[in-house]
């Protein structure tokens, strides 16, 4: 006969007072946009002027809020079960990746943009703040996501 593995979820709910750790991510991720963003504007503004740097500006601020929805997402699916948040951390990625390119669709119909400039930077944004949260996370220098 076999054994029956542990049901680990069983027990997993959030500590009381314990800091929303995920929603803290999306935060942490968001303040540092303030040094990518005026970088990818600039060169956007080199190479395609005013509307280059709004368009790289509008592709940051769509990175920057797909980080904070998922912190938040993430945060509030670990408060209810551990099964719901594997989905949300699963199934929530391919949605927030869609709803990135929907809005980026949407706001190119509804005014003049360089969509060039706008899918770079939102790319490198995404790519650059994300390992840059990663590294820091490592590194130990994120004290308020301590959980002892």
């Amino acid at each position: 006969m076999e054994a029956e593995a542990p049901d680990v979820s069983a027990g997993f709910k959030r500590v009381p007072g314990m800091p929303n750790i995920e929603a803290r991510l999306g935060i942490n991720t968001a303040r540092r946009a303030v040094w990518i963003a005026p970088v990818l504007i600039v060169i956007f503004a080199i190479f395609g002027g005013r509307l280059g740097a709004v368009s790289a500006a509008i592709g940051v601020a769509i990175v920057v809020g797909n980080f904070v929805l998922a912190g938040f997402v993430l945060s509030k699916a670990a408060a209810i079960s551990l099964t719901l948040y594997h989905a949300a951390a699963l199934f929530g990625f391919f949605l927030r990746l869609m709803l990135i390119t929907a809005v980026m669709l949407g706001v190119g119909s509804l005014m003049e943009l360089d969509r060039l400039a706008m899918g770079i930077s939102a790319v490198v944004s995404y790519l650059v703040l994300l390992s840059w949260e990663a590294v820091a996370v490592t590194r130990g220098e994120e004290k308020e996501l301590e959980w002892s």
